[in-house]
């Protein structure tokens, strides 16, 4: 069984998608709708921009959602998963393909998290860090303490065994490190991210994005999501909008969405998208699994 998986911010880079422009007159249509919904050249920025023009949350989040789904629309019938997923933004990605979502549906709520994230981001100062090689219960246990003095800082993404990144308040992840550090973590290092992304703090967010959600159709899939709020599969519309709500101040469950799929049949996982962050995260899960670009 075929798994498409989608990536989320972190994998931009600038050029991404230019070479799906330049040899598909489909792609080059879709980039230039995009332009016109977002209502700025996000062309421009993906194929010509600075680094610090693309880390920006309202232009890193479209255009890696836009990368992503114009490359699956690209392929065609080529394109036939029997599961979809994708990490954290990658999510919205993943119910273009699976057909929850029309490509401007999906872009319109891609926009309006991104706006609602770097808002949130600006109202609360914050930040995440990844931590190597330790225990899952060991840094759940010191962020829990952490927040308990008055901090915030939280597990936010389960990437792989022995990689997970928190997130929290500035003061709450630097404490969180050097103890993190002294219990044997190999690394605890603060990422250049604008914020601390699947928190608490991502509340506001949260509350605005709901709002956009509910008044969007959402379709019946082709073939289950693998939700990472759950990391179980649905294909329930209605169960779908409640889970992409509610990941937004939740965890990223990656490392249990890859072992539920490969238990329920998956054999082969195919990313789509810029880089090939989701496949050395699969080979860390599981080495034996085939994982593969598109």
């Amino acid at each position: 069984m075929k798994a498409y998986i989608f990536p989320g911010q972190g994998s931009q880079f600038i050029g991404m998608g230019k070479d799906l422009y330049d040899s598909s007159s489909i792609a080059k249509e879709h980039f230039e709708k995009a332009n016109l919904l977002l209502g700025f050249r996000i062309t421009d920025l993906m194929f010509s921009g600075t680094d610090e023009d693309l880390r920006q949350t309202n232009v890193t989040q479209p255009a890696i959602f836009l990368h992503s789904v114009i490359q699956a629309i690209v392929m065609g019938d080529a394109l036939k998963p029997d599961m979809v997923a994708g990490h954290s933004l990658g999510e919205f990605s993943a119910l273009v393909a699976n057909k929850t979502l029309t490509f401007e549906n999906a872009l319109m709520l891609v926009k309006e998290r991104a706006d609602a994230m770097q808002a949130a981001c600006e109202l609360n100062p914050s930040t995440m860090a990844a931590v190597l090689a330790l225990d899952d219960s060991v840094v759940e246990n010191i962020c829990a303490e952490i927040s308990a003095s008055g901090e915030i800082v939280v597990a936010a993404n389960y990437n792989c065994p022995g990689q997970l990144v928190i997130s929290g308040t500035i003061n709450g992840v630097n404490i969180a490190c050097e103890k993190l550090k002294a219990a044997g973590a190999r690394r605890a290092l603060v990422l250049p991210v604008g914020g601390a992304f699947h928190s608490p703090l991502m509340e506001p967010a949260r509350t605005r994005l709901a709002k956009a959600i509910e008044t969007t159709l959402f379709s019946n899939p082709v073939c289950p999501v693998y939700q990472n709020v759950t990391a179980s599969p649905v294909n329930n519309p209605e169960e779908i909008k409640k889970n992409l709500i509610a990941q937004l101040t939740a965890p990223v469950r990656w490392t249990q969405t890859v072992q539920h799929m490969i238990a329920d049949g998956a054999t082969q996982f195919i990313e789509v998208g810029p880089g090939k962050v989701l496949q050395g995260l699969v080979k860390k899960v599981n080495k034996e699994m085939e994982a593969v670009s598109a």
